[in-house]
């Protein structure tokens, strides 16, 4: 069958490097891709959060499933334009997707079923969620409650960083995602990131992961939209996750189906946990980025069975199968990410990178010049490369990522050195 990733990000390279693999897929197209993407799939101009222009683009190609990778589409209502047209597609409705498009939602559901999770508050003006920052004292979790392109929480150490960070919310930063604000509790403990595979009833838990939020080494610096991750994280042993399952993932799903809302898609839980108990951080309602480098990485057989299943309500009784071992990855970003950075600067060593043992080089922030074997590829984003390795044990996967980012030729790129320190 053809297919169609939607998205352009490491995400969606690894989604389309992965689906490409698969006996079931004909064609592949992404829209828009990027400058690495091309390598196997076709990339297509399409506004991928214009559901009438994507349903268009799948009549015109004979597309029979749709892949949404990013929150946007989702939220846009992506997936309810392809279900009304009859195009199974592998994400959330618009409905569903409220789980990540707003805080608040989530808080609310969660308290609904009991999930464990911080306190919370939600405000719509500034004076009084100052004074409630200023009540209950630092340090304190400050999010705006829409999509801010994984920017929009502080966690605010002291008084004044949260009182900035309020100011800043409402005073537009993040534009309409900042007109209402989620307080939270601060947890205390050590995060990971739970990936979920629901048709709307059935669940099947994929392996865990954890991720580095901080720009620079040592948990150090602002946070970003990830700067590494590794599978499995140790944190997320079978007795936690199995608590997360039965104390969060399945009663929120069963949750959104009784409200007339059944999730289908993948159900990214962010967990924080502290003494063999996991409280709900947040959920997203897409693959994490760049946890799904590492996911695919790890994965061993088909993946798009798995995925068809989701949106076709049959994923009872499906299996994957994982290799063993480990697998991390490395973000290279542009210097002054997650702040203003350059673009348009050449990258090098790509080739020598991607030929260590176990390596693949998925592209998030990049563009290809020189004609369709794409002879330059040249940054275009914060985030830029995503240098993903497998190995027998974490050591051997993180040895070889950075023998592999080490090939690489971009003196404007930076990345963390210590990726995975927790787990080694």
């Amino acid at each position: 069958m053809n297919i169609l990733i939607l998205g352009g990000g490491g995400r969606e390279h690894a989604l389309a490097w992965k689906i490409a693999q698969s006996p079931l897929c004909d064609t592949l197209y992404a829209a828009p891709g990027n400058g690495g993407m091309a390598q196997v799939a076709q990339c297509v101009s399409l506004n991928a959060e214009d559901g009438a222009a994507v349903v268009a683009f799948c009549a015109e190609k004979a597309v029979e499933f749709v892949v949404i990778g990013p929150e946007a589409p989702l939220a846009a209502g992506v997936a309810d334009a392809l279900e009304a047209a009859g195009i199974p597609a592998f994400g959330p409705s618009k409905a569903a997707a409220e789980l990540e498009a707003s805080k608040r939602f989530t808080k609310e559901v969660a308290d609904a079923v009991g999930a464990p999770t911080a306190a919370w508050a939600r405000f719509d003006a500034l004076e009084p969620a100052l004074a409630y920052v200023r009540a209950q004292g630092a340090p304190i979790v400050v999010k705006a409650d829409g999509l801010a392109a994984g920017k929009g929480v502080v966690v605010a150490e002291t008084l004044e960083m949260a009182e900035d960070a309020l100011r800043d919310m409402f005073g537009g930063a993040f534009g309409a995602a900042g007109a209402e604000v989620v307080i939270e509790e601060f947890m205390t403990g050590e995060e990971a990131s739970l990936f979920v595979l629901t048709d709307g009833e059935a669940c099947l838990a994929l392996a865990g992961a954890q991720d580095h939020k901080r720009a620079f080494d040592g948990d150090e610096g602002p946070n970003t939209g990830g700067m590494g991750a590794y599978s499995p994280a140790p944190v997320l042993s079978a007795e936690i996750e199995a608590k997360a399952m039965e104390e969060i993932v399945r009663p929120v799903v069963a949750e959104m189906a009784r409200r007339g809302t059944p999730y289908k898609g993948v159900l990214y839980a962010g967990l924080m946990i502290e003494g063999g108990k996991p409280r709900l951080v947040e959920f997203n309602v897409r693959f994490g980025d760049p946890e799904c480098q590492v996911l695919m990485m790890q994965l061993a057989g088909d993946v798009v069975p798995a995925l068809m299943a989701c949106a076709t309500g049959e994923l009872s009784g499906v299996s994957l199968d994982w290799h063993g071992g480990s697998a991390m990855t490395v973000v290279v970003a542009a210097k002054g990410y997650p702040g203003s950075y350059a673009k348009g600067e050449e990258i090098g060593g790509l080739d020598a990178a991607g030929a260590v043992e176990g390596v693949e080089v998925f592209h998030a922030g990049t563009k290809a010049e020189g004609g369709p074997d794409g002879a330059r590829v040249l940054s275009n984003g914060g985030r830029v490369l995503n240098v993903t390795a497998r190995g027998a044990d974490l050591a051997e996967a993180r040895a070889r990522a950075y023998e592999a980012v080490g090939k690489l030729d971009w003196p404007g790129g930076f990345w963390r050195s210590d990726i995975g320190w927790r787990a080694l």
